[in-house]
């Protein structure tokens, strides 16, 4: 999914603006993975505020930029022709979320796999169906995108406080209260591609950048989970190290990042809603324009197809930070705006190596401004 067809579902995701016309969801004790109560709410009955509440909810399962809290997941032919995780969630689709057998089967999975320590949780599921050309009643036309949403939600036990009690006019401590959470994962199935159900993908969330819930990822889809971006930035800078025996130079480096920042900053301009990302062989082009030998550029090429395979393309985001150039040695760090990285400079002085950086002007230390002689 591109940028443009996520926001496209999450407008939907509003007071009015969809089809979904049940929220169904279980709450779960997290420390015995039993769930404690299931319920099937309509939404026709449920208030203003509480229809808003569970939407709010779902839409954060859309949340984040892609590369970085949302993840395309890939099903295989073999999966989608006969497993049983693409079934499960083929049938669920099917039957708008309706069957409860199949809605308990999810949640058992989802159980499985989770845990969240000492707070429970609360399993949210929807499902819609997106007319994209408007106009057209028959919710099996091929305009229509059908999907199923779901959210896992922690519930945090809020502190006992002081309330006051109506009849006895005297305050006390009120009744601690569970609140539910933003949440934590979740996913929406089948894929939004070319504004159509792509039934060989699916789209994962994770609030936290950092966490891809591997074990969630495999009890529900059977897949690998997808590298995070820290993750997609720690392979990079191995593989660029590998490929030079550890050797890369500070030009090198400089260049390569100048490359990089350059294309981000074309690709915002251009308002593609494509998450720009490179293959293993544009990277190669780049390390080579940015003065790094031939043999270093083709050894890259071979590690990364090695370790992400041929076809693996890297998130831009992941691999350069847009607004900030960091240099550090083991004394100091410098920051600074990326505009500005080709004014560092190296030298080498009798002996000893230097970074250099012009300070004509603007030089504070702790926040006193002071001047160079």
């Amino acid at each position: 999914m591109n940028n443009k067809e996520l926001r496209e579902i999450r407008r939907r995701i509003q007071p009015g603006k969809n089809n979904i016309t049940h929220i169904y969801g279980c709450y779960v004790n997290s420390a015995t993975r039993e769930v404690i109560s299931s319920f099937d709410e309509p939404v026709n009955l449920l208030s203003e505020q509480e229809q808003l509440e569970y939407l709010k909810l779902l839409n954060k399962a859309l949340s984040g930029g892609m590369g970085k809290n949302l993840w395309d997941l890939s099903f295989t032919t073999a999966q989608v022709r006969g497993s049983t995780e693409h079934q499960l969630l083929t049938q669920l689709r099917q039957s708008r979320l309706e069957d409860e057998s199949l809605r308990e089967k999810l949640c058992a999975l989802l159980t499985e796999s989770l845990s969240f320590e000492e707070k429970n949780y609360l399993i949210l599921m929807a499902y819609d169906a997106y007319d994209v050309k408007a106009g057209k009643e028959d919710e099996d036309s091929a305009d229509v995108f059908r999907y199923i949403l779901c959210c896992v939600c922690p519930v945090a036990t809020g502190k006992a406080e002081l309330g006051y009690d109506h009849e006895d006019r005297r305050f006390h401590n009120a009744v601690i209260s569970q609140m539910v959470t933003a949440p934590i994962l979740g996913f929406m199935f089948p894929a939004f591609d070319d504004r159509s159900a792509n039934i060989y993908g699916a789209l994962l969330y994770s609030r936290n950048a950092r966490e891809n819930h591997s074990a969630f990822v495999s009890s529900v889809f059977n897949l690998p989970a997808p590298m995070t971006a820290a993750e997609e930035e720690d392979c990079f800078h191995q593989l660029l190290a590998d490929a030079s025996d550890s050797r890369c130079s500070f030009e090198v480096m400089q260049n390569l990042n100048q490359q990089l920042w350059d294309k981000i900053a074309a690709h915002k301009e251009s308002r593609s809603p494509e998450v720009l990302s490179f293959s293993a062989h544009e990277m190669a082009e780049m390390l080579e324009d940015s003065g790094s030998p031939a043999e270093q550029a083709e050894a890259f090429v071979q590690r990364y197809e090695q370790r992400l395979g041929k076809d693996a393309q890297i998130v831009s985001t992941s691999i350069c930070n847009s607004k900030k150039m960091t240099v550090e040695t083991q004394q100091i760090k410098i920051s600074l705006d990326p505009q500005f990285s080709h004014l560092i400079e190296t030298r080498n002085e009798n002996g000893r190596k230097y970074i250099l950086i012009p300070a004509d002007s603007g030089v504070e230390i702790n926040g006193v401004p002071v001047e160079i002689d």
